[in-house]
């Protein structure tokens, strides 16, 4: 009881002697929590004698603790501001990667419109060739019923050399009668002997010289009777030839000049025909259904009717 009351008298004297005021707020061993039941207890003299260091040492030491406990919170403080700032990273770092999902789905979403506008442009490809085939499996058929007119022309050609054979005891030195396509005239021997050796060559199958023998014919003889017959075979060649501007023209030329010709309902069928190859299917229809009302009881109505169907 005696040494803790020394003590503090001792720390009181300290106080009072560096300026009666005590500048760590608290300069008694009650006020660091010692009471007076401190004095009951047995204490080593090593306790004591810390206390009494403490006594002797209060103002500074406790100025020294006050100073490293001030940088204690200071580090704390720059802590929170260190801890701020990797917060504020942390966010727009999450900022940056909502920004680059958002792109990402952008992207996504042009790709996959992309994908959609090729496939529509897929689907309407496949729809033309569709119709594109359609169109050549039309062309074809026209080209095998222009066949089998030629076949029939052919065979038209033969029966009229044949009648004009038949005919041949009518001729005399200076003219001969002739019978081609229906119809009776008189020619002179060079212009008969001219065409039927153009028409010679054309059934040999030399569809080539029999196109430049009709033509030097109708050169020698502009205003022969043979000139019908003779433009309905020039534009056969032509069109075989697959000169459709020209055949159009020679078989126009025929029916302009001969509506009643024999050869003109055939004529105006291939004229039909030159304008399906020359892709004028337009104008192939006109045509056909002029060939159904200007020759209803020929023939060749009855296969413009059927070509009219197809090329609906």
């Amino acid at each position: 009881m005696t040494l803790l009351t020394s003590v503090c008298f001792l720390q009181d004297l300290m106080d009072n002697r560096l300026g009666g005021t005590n500048m760590s707020g608290s300069s008694t061993p009650s006020a660091l929590g010692i009471s007076s039941g401190f004095a009951g207890l047995d204490l080593a003299p090593l306790t004591v004698l810390g206390v009494v260091f403490w006594a002797l040492l209060g103002g500074d030491f406790r100025r020294r603790v006050g100073a490293a406990l001030m940088g204690a919170g200071v580090a704390c403080s720059m802590g929170c501001t260190v801890g701020h700032g990797l917060y504020a990273l942390s966010a727009a770092s999450a900022i940056e990667l909502r920004q680059r999902v958002s792109n990402s789905q952008q992207r996504v979403a042009d790709d996959l419109r992309k994908a959609n506008e090729d496939n529509v442009q897929l689907r309407r490809s496949m729809l033309d060739l569709s119709n594109q085939m359609e169109a050549l499996r039309n062309e074809v058929a026209i080209v095998r019923g222009q066949n089998e007119g030629l076949a029939h022309g052919m065979a038209e050609m033969q029966r009229s050399q044949t009648d004009t054979e038949q005919s041949a005891g009518e001729r005399n030195v200076e003219s001969t009668m002739v019978l081609v396509d229906g119809q009776r005239f008189v020619v002179g021997p060079a212009e008969k002997h001219e065409f039927e050796a153009a028409l010679s060559t054309l059934r040999e199958g030399d569809i080539a010289q029999a196109q430049d023998g009709l033509v030097a014919f109708l050169n020698h003889y502009p205003q022969s009777r043979y000139k019908p017959s003779a433009l309905f075979w020039l534009g056969s060649v032509q069109y075989a030839l697959q000169n459709y501007l020209d055949a159009e023209v020679n078989f126009r030329a025929l029916v302009t000049a001969e509506p009643s010709h024999l050869r003109a309902p055939d004529a105006l069928l291939s004229v039909a025909d030159c304008q399906v190859e020359l892709m004028n299917v337009k104008a192939a229809r006109r045509t056909l259904q002029d060939v159904v009302e200007a020759y209803p009881e020929s023939e060749a109505a009855d296969v413009a009717e059927e070509r009219l169907t197809k090329l609906q």
